[in-house]
Parts: C-alpha cells; structure tokens; sequence
C-alpha cells in the first residue's frame, strides 16, 4: 500500500476515532491495523500526531530508505542459493553469484536493484540476512565410536595443522541412526582437506572396515589432488590393520585424535551437519552417493567458509580472529602447492556450474531420498495397494 493511500484511510478516521468511546476505538484500530498492515501502537501513535498537528500525518523521519525490499528480495535468493550461510560468508560471493544467475537468464531482478545489492557492505548483508528465516534443521545424532587396540601404533597429532599442504584430511563417520543402533543401517564417510577445507561424502551400509576403505579409495579418486595424510579418530573402522596397510601400500599418513577430544578434529566435526540423517535401508545408498556427488561439487565450488586463524583465551572466553570466507574452489586456485593442471581442469569444470541450479538438485535428491526410504519403510500390503491405485 502506497504512503497516499494510507494518509487518506488516518484522515478518512482520525474525527471518529477521536470522539468515539473504547469499545469503538478499539474496533477502528483494529479495522486500520488490518488494512495498513501497521502494528496497533504504530497506528496510535500516527493518530495522535496528527490530532497534535491539526489532522495532517508527518511523514516519516530521518534518511530515506536506501536498500529497498527489492534489494532484500535479491540478497535472499544469493543467501539460499549459498545453502543460507551466514552474512559474512555470503557478502565475498555475491558479485560471482549475480554474474552466473545473469548469464543463465536466472537473474530477474532490476539493474538498479543490482547495483545497490553490489554496493552493500559486509556490515549489512550481515545484519539483513540475520531477519532471513532458514530452512534448515539441526539434527544431531549419537556417536558411534569404537576404540581399537591398534590406536598405541598410530601417532596421535592434536594441532599441527596450519603449515599442512593439500591434500592432508581429517575424516569421520556419521551414523544415520535416529535414536538407536540396533541393527543395520547406512554410515556416512566425510573428508575435509585441511588446506583448502575441501569436502568429500561417501555413504556405505555399516561401518566395517572393508567398506570404510573402500570409501575412501572412492574420494581418492575424486579429490583433484593426491591425498597425502588422513586423520580420523579413534574408531574402529578406521584404526585397524586393513586401512593401515591401504595407507602405507599408498604413502598416506595415517595420525589419529585422542580419545574423547571431539575438537582434535574439528575441522571434519564442523561439517557433519552437512549430511543427512536416519536412513536404515542398503536400497537407498546408490541415490544417497548421486545426492553427495552434487553436494560435493556445490559445497566446494559455491558455499564459502571460513578459517580461524587465532584464539586467545581471554578470561572464561575465547576471541577467536577468522580468515575473509572463500570457497574451497578459490582456495584450490590460491594455493601455490597445487599443480597448474588440477588449476586449470577445476577452471574448466567450474565455468558450466550454477549454484542455484545445483542447489535445486540437492534439494530434489534429498526429497528423492526421503520418499525412497519411506517407501521402504512400508509394509508391504501398503505399497501393492497404491500400485494398484496408481
């Protein structure tokens, strides 16, 4: 509703909103809240400023609007296409995002629109992607960790991460569970490069250690660069003789946490919120790997992040200092210890992606695999009865 409109519904009530009784007021406030779309003090206030300055609304003061709604509009579509981060992570991407979205016809947003979302500061892309509502659940499981006697060969290594080059990784399993662990069911493997905090997925059924290898010889491949060192806690399907010789057969390093110390390995923790959780049927593992080989590539080439280069205990707290958020691709490209080939075959790949369009197909996976796995989970009587209606 334009500002007109509305100074001629305050005029149109103002002389009877000040004569009437309560009873009256009440029913005119609430008739002017619904039609303006105000708060109710809002409007009471506007009223009384105009019985103070003989029936004329003020308009309102101080510095214009410069970031109107279209503005907001086009910020939310950069910030759920960037898998809805955080405001300091989504400003250094936006310019990239905007120039893609144009050159695949998806960006329908004004030119002077454009031009202002360009010109935001970190400070409030900040604050105006704080008011946006997230689509994401916090689902948080139970560990699955089992020691193994192997654990005394291999060395643990608690901090020595920041002069790591590429290719040396911390790696985790998560457990697609719910609320128990009897029985079997799907077990996700996740590898994050130190350097460049790229991300690799692997969903297996079990936690054994023969498919637990065969998963990472899977994300071996898939890494640009040669993994050099894997760092996993102290779980059994990682701490055993099977992958030690893989590793050794290989030339990987092989270092682990110390037990119960989930920060040793914070940089793979950080990112187990990524992946998806209670599903119990070996049927769905071919969908749920074609869901993580979109994830990875939208996770390392569109999603920034950001390293924390210092923490200094100050009193009971923590000032933790953080690194400007880049994506795993840019890191790749910035990091001299990387080949110019891998540089340049990543270039190429990264040309033809979009992130919204990437985004919408992770979406259409994971809602694809959720109806799998319920479709699984009903009797068999349920599933020929809507066949037959189908």
């Amino acid at each position: 509703m334009n500002m007109a409109t509305k100074k001629d519904i305050f005029t149109r009530y103002l002389s009877e909103y000040l004569a009437a009784s309560k009873i009256r007021k009440s029913e005119i406030l609430a008739h002017i809240c619904d039609v303006t779309s105000m708060h109710r003090k809002a409007v009471i206030r506007t009223l009384g400023r105009m019985q103070l300055n003989g029936g004329v609304r003020q308009e309102k003061r101080g510095r214009k609007t410069y970031y109107t709604p279209d503005v907001n509009e086009a910020l939310r579509v950069i910030w759920q296409a960037a898998s809805e981060v955080c405001g300091e992570l989504v400003h250094p991407i936006i310019r990239e995002y905007v120039a893609i979205l144009q050159r695949d016809g998806m960006w329908l947003h004004s030119e002077e629109t454009t031009k202002k979302l360009l010109a935001m500061s970190e400070a409030t892309v900040k604050r105006r992607v704080g008011h946006f509502q997230g689509s994401r659940l916090d689902g948080r499981g139970i560990s699955a960790t089992n020691p193994s006697a192997l654990k005394e060969i291999i060395p643990i290594v608690t901090s020595e991460w920041a002069d790591k080059p590429p290719g040396y990784g911390q790696v985790d399993t998560v457990v697609h569970c719910g609320s128990s662990l009897k029985g079997d069911m799907i077990f996700s493997v996740n590898y994050t490069d130190l350097a460049t905090l790229r991300v690799s997925f692997r969903a297996q059924w079990n936690k054994g250690f023969h498919a637990t290898k065969e998963s990472l010889i899977i994300m071996q491949r898939k890494v640009p660069f040669p993994i050099l060192g894997i760092h996993p806690d102290t779980g059994g399907e990682f701490i055993n003789w099977a992958l030690k010789h893989w590793c050794d057969r290989e030339g990987i390093e092989l270092s682990r946490s110390r037990p119960g110390h989930k920060n040793d390995n914070a940089y793979v923790e950080q990112k187990n919120g990524h992946v998806i959780r209670r599903l119990d049927h070996s049927e769905v593992l071919p969908l749920m790997n074609e869901l993580y080989d979109s994830l990875e590539i939208y996770l390392n080439h569109f999603v920034p992040s950001r390293k924390c280069l210092e923490k200094v205990r100050v009193g009971s707290k923590y000032k933790r200092v953080y690194a400007k958020g880049t994506t795993a691709y840019q890191r790749v490209l910035d990091h001299p210890d990387i080949s110019k080939e891998v540089k340049a075959r990543l270039k190429a790949e990264h040309a033809h992606l979009n992130p919204l369009l990437l985004s919408r197909q992770v979406a259409t996976l994971k809602e694809n695999l959720f109806t799998l796995n319920r479709t699984l989970e009903e009797p068999v009587s349920v599933q020929t009865e809507k066949l037959a209606v189908g």
